[in-house]
């Protein structure tokens, strides 16, 4: 299985940390976060990496090369001269290095301690999404899960979706590159009932901030 990073947003709520660097090259416990992302890839069997690009994009090919360090393939689709696409928008235009089977896809802002080989998709499914309890940040949540199935709308509870998903190919089928976020997609899917989920209560962060880069660096740092 392959595996994509998306590493292309503009890190606008990370400012002033990311004028002058990429949000994923930012440090935590002594190491760019991207690279504690690739090191739980690795771990899960993943040799093939795809890595999305953007803000200031030129410079994390440069921090991690074609990914011999791993003994790995890193492959880089770059959205510098268009600019971030969002999520789908990224995917559709990487979906030439990423083939024809189903991938994982991972934000590049977050941390999370799942074991990515347990993931799976359903053969009628286009999307398996891992969904967390919500942070304080995102009280309301995102989407219900009930029996293994993801939907839109439902009775509480609405659980988070962690930016941690495995996709079918299909799911982006036919739609133009561009610009386009991942949202819709997915409750189009969930409308057909073709999105299968799980609830992940393990240590899951949405490091979006620099209060919560700089929480989890001291953790790491201490734990070192």
């Amino acid at each position: 299985m392959k595996a994509m990073i998306l590493a292309a947003g503009l890190g606008t709520r990370m400012r002033p940390l990311t004028n002058y660097t990429p949000k994923p090259l930012l440090l935590v416990g002594h190491k760019p976060l991207i690279e504690w992302q690739i090191d739980k890839l690795v771990a899960a069997g993943i040799r093939e990496i795809v890595i999305n690009i953007a803000h200031l994009g030129w410079q994390i090919p440069e921090a991690l090369g074609s990914g011999d360090r791993w003994n790995i393939q890193i492959r880089y689709s770059d959205e510098q001269r268009e600019g971030a696409l969002e999520t789908a928008g990224g995917i559709i235009k990487a979906l030439p290095l990423l083939g024809t089977q189903p991938f994982l896809v991972i934000n590049g802002d977050i941390w999370c301690d799942l074991d990515y080989s347990t993931l799976s998709l359903n053969a009628d499914d286009l999307a398996q999404l891992v969904l967390v309890p919500n942070p304080s940040h995102h009280p309301n949540g995102d989407f219900a899960l009930s029996e293994g199935r993801v939907r839109a709308e439902g009775a509480p509870p609405l659980y988070t979706f962690s930016g941690i998903g495995l996709y079918s190919p299909k799911l982006f089928s036919n739609l133009p590159t561009g610009k386009r976020p991942l949202a819709p997609l997915l409750r189009a899917a969930m409308a057909q009932k073709r999105v299968g989920g799980q609830l992940y209560k393990g240590d899951w962060r949405d490091i979006g901030t620099p209060e919560r880069l700089h929480q989890l660096d001291d953790e790491l740092v201490a734990s070192a």
